[in-house]
């Protein structure tokens, strides 16, 4: 084990906010996950400053720890699991397939999301503090009714024999719409390099299309896409337009924490401006 991983971990529970639980329970990771879901920013900066992404444990430490940086699926998830399992949780890592237009399902290796077990008996608990705008609480993997989330209502479907389901797999719906397909074989962290790749270079992901920074709330959440800040309190949507650089290193600042010396390119990675992420 690292030994400098207990500081590590005080610091990472300083950065969301949070107090060490007395116990790796089930209230304890919903405070955890929300938390890190109103402190810690979902964003794909890295993949259009030319910044390195390293699926390392270590690594994904020190950008969202000690950089106070936030990151996409690979990041935020592969550190929480760090995190959770430093205080007692007893985490597996899934890959999961985004549900596209239409229904069409990502590549392989598109999402990854947490299983967890706390010491109550009352999981296991799907984890995700990495796919944008999806439920605030960890949600029962074993439930297949619907599953009440101030963010919606969610349900986890399994999915007929032939197209995935003989091998467990799930889909995971917020209010009737497929989110995501979760294979729930168990994955280490290594194995999501593909993906990652993936959606650093390809055209076809939407995290190559346009910087994209966004967190939770209490009320709503906030993004800032290329000049553009949008909040969202409720159903009500705001769209602010930011004209000069420093407004936009200034809202990157005030509203994520995230610390700028020069900002992405608005065209993204060769393809078109304006779409954001598809789960951000």
């Amino acid at each position: 084990m690292d030994p400098q991983l207990p500081q590590t971990i005080d610091a990472y529970l300083e950065r969301i906010g949070a107090l060490r639980p007395a116990r790796p329970d089930a209230a304890a990771l919903r405070e955890l996950q929300l938390r890190h879901l109103t402190t810690v920013p979902f964003e794909n900066l890295s993949v259009h400053l030319g910044e390195d992404i390293v699926l390392e444990e270590k690594a994904l430490l020190d950008k969202i720890v000690a950089g106070r940086r936030g990151g996409f699926c690979y990041e935020l998830n592969g550190a929480f699991a760090v995190l959770l399992r430093a205080l007692g949780f007893r985490v597996t890592l899934f890959q999961a397939r985004v549900h596209g237009d239409g229904g069409r399902l990502g590549i392989p290796y598109d999402h990854l999301a947490l299983g967890v077990e706390t010491d109550d008996g009352t999981g296991p608990w799907l984890a995700d503090v990495g796919f944008g705008d999806h439920a605030e609480r960890p949600l029962l993997l074993g439930d297949r009714a619907d599953q009440q989330d101030p963010r919606g209502t969610f349900r986890i479907a399994q999915v007929p024999a032939g197209a995935g389901g003989d091998h467990g797999d799930v889909d995971v719906l917020r209010d009737g719409a497929p989110q995501f397909r979760l294979d729930s074989r168990p994955r280490a962290l290594d194995d999501f390099r593909g993906g990652a790749w993936y959606h650093r270079t390809s055209p076809d992901s939407g995290f190559t299309r346009s910087p994209v920074c966004s967190r939770f709330t209490p009320t709503g959440r906030i993004t800032l896409s290329g000049r553009r800040l949008l909040t969202t309190v409720g159903k009500e949507r705001h769209e602010t337009r930011l004209h000069s650089d420093e407004q936009v290193l200034a809202a990157y600042r005030e509203n994520f924490g995230v610390r700028l010396d020069r900002l992405p390119p608005e065209g993204g990675v060769g393809v078109e401006v304006g779409v954001s992420a598809s789960n951000a």
